[in-house]
């Protein structure tokens, strides 16, 4: 059975088109959701862009955090809907509070754009099973609101439950907080990340093909759930 991945396109949202593809590749049947239609379509999965949603304004994804998609992702999300929040969606999700911290302006207050070594350090969530702990990988970065914070004691939570996902190697390119480049929720079916997978899927674009992994992390999570009589949302058939 094929697995239906839902992309999520906000006003301003840029690299939408870039995740349906990976998710494709990854062998995905891609669902387009609309910020403005709150039926998700029966989708397994659902990914929330990188890009600029509602321009940025106020605060990075602020604006989108009240799109009546939202409202549903973030039911379907706390029922086990696996989700993937890449840069702006990474910071939608803290804005919805679907995962803890925030994503500020980077320290150096400068856009960052590159190639990024980043060390994988959990593979228990729905998006990272592909991997192996400690194995480094190379995605592009670009970001320049990607400075992960969060209080002391947030910080040493997120350490001692293993819901770091994983870390800037090689150089911190915007000052996140402990090197850290994604974190995932208690279940480990939410997970943002700020660095960009998607753009990693293909020899002839990307660096690597490192990012296809959370894709393909996805699919394998979904079928193992529906083999074990569980839906993507935590309801058994």
């Amino acid at each position: 059975m094929t697995m239906r991945i839902g992309v999520v396109t906000f006003p301003g949202s840029l690299d939408d088109g870039d995740a349906a593809r990976a998710a494709r590749i990854a062998g995905a049947e891609v669902v387009r959701l609309w910020h403005g239609d709150p039926d998700l379509h029966d989708v397994d999965a659902v990914v929330l862009p990188g890009g600029f949603s509602y321009g940025d304004a106020l605060r990075c994804g602020a604006i989108a955090r009240f799109a009546p998609v939202m409202e549903s992702l973030a039911d379907a999300a706390r029922g086990g809907l696996p989700v993937l929040g890449i840069c702006n969606g990474f910071q939608i999700l803290c804005e919805a509070h679907l995962l803890p911290g925030a994503l500020t302006r980077n320290q150096h207050l400068h856009f960052r754009n590159r190639d990024q070594f980043l060390r994988v350090e959990s593979t228990s969530t729905s998006w990272t099973g592909a991997f192996t702990a400690g194995q480094e990988i190379l995605i592009p970065v670009k970001n320049g609101e990607g400075c992960f914070v969060a209080d002391e004691r947030t910080l040493d939570q997120l350490e001692a439950e293993g819901r770091v996902v994983a870390r800037y190697t090689r150089g911190n390119p915007n000052g996140s907080q402990r090197d850290i480049a994604a974190i995932t929720n208690e279940a480990g079916n939410v997970v943002g990340i700020m660095p960009h997978p998607e753009h990693a899927v293909e020899a002839l674009t990307g660096p690597s093909l490192d990012g296809l992994g959370f894709f393909t992390s996805v699919l394998r999570a979904l079928a193992g759930a529906t083999a074990g009589g569980q839906l993507s949302g935590g309801q058994s058939r």
